[in-house]
């Protein structure tokens, strides 16, 4: 019976495939063709063409849903502010959104504005969409799969080894359709807990709304997940004691879809484990329903109130706690140098873990760098090339520690000082490793000397950034409140500190802001010897305004607590710098001119 329905099931896909798709080679696409797909590559040429038809509305909703799926794209982040500049349009369209996932956002906006009825409608009609896209999600993964480990030429598995094999790879798709689900476009992180979560903002709505059955309801589905969750289970008794009298809380159960789904999601990841363990597959079971993706507002019902108390349950706002970070956050130490000024700390600059310094170089350093940038700067370097990297109103020109070291050695600048630039890097680093109090060494992970230049007769009406908004270890999603740790972003920087050298010029303030990249929470003017300092994460978003006149001018440094990313040319000028001062000594007791020497 087994086989006889997998051989019917098997005729009947292969009759319903090619009548309604045509031949396998018309609808089953190469990797690198779904790939591009998945990266919405087709986008950025339908936005190109658009603007060829001079169709600027297409154009600016096309090259939004290719920057949905590609954030780290500054040029067509450029494009989207030239778009909205030139056509007025602020509202724009992601035409591949997910639309369980537009009703969710809806629908914590609407909460979060205490308009529930609005909540309830989005956040049911999202979960609605969440499991007829789950359907979806499950059938696609019956496909045809990769065995990774087996060549197909060489594969030699037997009937049941074979079968094996197949069933994992579709098993493991399966069972990962709850990440896929909850995975914005363009990123590799899910939204924690976001099933659950929708039962846990509608079991408050439905209360807000006096419909205690429903909150009830959604409160036993959530706890289907999280079944220790003190916040709700006092909520449930509170609607329990709401009911009493009217209607028997037993006969109220948790709903069906979500108690199928999860029965479904445990049999999958038993079965994986069974593989696991029998078959040698590599698996660990993820921890798809993390708590710690919670409500913010975090509204609760005191176990301690039994009736309806005078003006019904009173709300906690306090929120449930946050993942620990890999380090305690700390801040205060000592600057070390005598002539370093404290100016503001995080709270001053309405933050967590900022610092801004004055005085850490002084005038004539100041001007002496300069001199130094002016004659081993090129334009685009650090920026792959780019000159015009974040905005084209300016040109950016950059230099490493090494460069300069190397142009010092070879007496195309003067070496005392190509050493500065050295010197000031490793002060700004002891300074930055002293005031937040790390318990372990901070390593440069990239230092690099940038000037951004205002271009004549490209200033008028600007209304971009010289640097957009973004954080420094992760990918900024304003829309999703949140900043995903993962790659392309350099996930392994901790702190940063910007070094200012001049204050001749116009714009070019330092701001931070609010996870929506827009709220700003502080705004800093560069002058030389001010150094602003910060934890890389998503806490600190940052960017540049306008340079709209002169040149502005900063040392730029990135540092990690992992050994494994130190700043390799870091390593290489630390060489250079040991060889100088050896042949320094050496040429001191023979009297002999170093300079003369090299």
């Amino acid at each position: 019976p087994f086989f006889g329905s997998v051989l019917r099931r098997a005729e009947c896909v292969r009759r319903c495939e090619e009548p309604q798709l045509g031949a396998v080679s018309r609808h089953r696409a190469a990797e690198e063709v779904r790939a591009d797909f998945q990266r919405r590559v087709p986008y950025s040429f339908l936005q190109r063409a658009y603007i060829q038809l001079n169709k600027l509305e297409e154009a600016a909703n096309a090259a939004h849903t290719f920057f949905m799926a590609n954030p780290e794209h500054m040029e067509i982040q450029q494009d989207l502010e030239n778009y909205k500049t030139t056509s007025g349009k602020v509202s724009l369209i992601d035409q591949e959104a997910r639309q369980h996932m537009e009703d969710y956002s809806a629908g914590v906006r609407h909460y979060d504005r205490e308009e529930y009825e609005l909540a309830i409608e989005f956040l049911e009609r999202a979960l609605e969409g969440y499991y007829s896209e789950d359907e979806d999600c499950q059938i696609m993964c019956e496909g045809p799969q990769r065995f990774e480990e087996h060549e197909y030429l060489d594969y030699k598995a037997g009937l049941y080894e074979a079968i094996a094999d197949h069933y994992m790879q579709v098993l493991a798709c399966k069972h990962d359709c709850v990440r896929e689900l909850a995975t914005r476009s363009g990123r590799i992180s899910p939204i924690e807990n976001f099933l659950p979560l929708h039962y846990d903002y509608l079991q408050f709505a439905y209360y807000r709304v006096g419909d205690y059955v429903k909150a009830l309801e959604c409160a036993k589905s959530y706890l289907l997940f999280h079944p220790d969750d003190e916040d709700v289970l006092e909520n449930a008794a509170y609607y329990k004691g709401l009911l009493e009298g009217t209607v028997d809380p037993a006969t109220i159960k948790p709903r069906k879809e979500a108690k199928t789904l999860l029965r479904r999601h445990k049999l999958e990841s038993h079965l994986l484990q069974v593989a696991a363990a029998g078959l040698g597959y590599a698996y660990m079971e993820p921890n798809y329903w993390n708590r710690y993706g919670a409500r913010q507002d975090e509204h609760s019902v005191p176990s301690s109130i039994s009736s309806e108390p005078e003006e019904g349950p009173r709300l906690s706002l306090t929120k449930k706690p946050m993942p620990k970070p890999d380090r305690e956050l700390k801040e205060g130490g000592p600057l070390l140098y005598s002539d370093v000024k404290f100016v503001y700390n995080s709270q001053q600059l309405n933050g967590t873990q900022r610092v801004l310094l004055d005085n850490v170089i002084s005038e004539e350093q100041c001007r002496e760098l300069h001199r130094v940038a002016s004659g081993i700067m090129l334009a685009g370097d650090g920026y792959r090339g780019k000159t015009s990297p974040h905005t084209p109103n300016e040109r950016f020109e950059g230099a490493t520690v090494l460069k300069a070291l190397k142009y010092g050695y070879e007496g195309r600048v003067p070496l005392k000082s190509a050493r500065l630039f050295y010197d000031i890097s490793e002060k700004a680093r002891r300074i930055v490793q002293s005031y937040f109090l790390l318990n372990s060494t901070l390593y440069f992970s990239y230092t690099h000397l940038v000037c951004r230049t205002a271009l004549s007769g490209q200033q008028e009406r600007r209304n971009d950034l010289s640097h957009p908004i973004h954080a420094d270890n992760c990918l900024l999603d304003p829309e999703a409140n949140e900043c995903w740790k993962e790659p392309p972003a350099y996930t392994f920087r901790d702190y940063s500190a910007l070094l200012y050298m001049n204050a001749d010029f116009e714009g070019g303030e330092f701001i931070f802001t609010e996870m929506d990249a827009k709220t700003v929470t502080a705004s800093i003017k560069p002058k030389c010897g001010r150094m602003i300092s910060f934890s890389s994460g998503g806490e600190n978003p940052h960017g540049v305004k306008a340079v709209t006149k002169g040149q502005r001018c900063a040392v730029a440094l990135w540092f990690t607590l992992d050994p494994l990313y130190r700043e390799l040319e870091r390593i290489q000028a630390d060489e250079v710098i040991a060889m100088l001062d050896q042949e320094h000594l050496g040429s001191s007791e023979m009297n002999i001119n170093p300079k003369d020497e090299l």
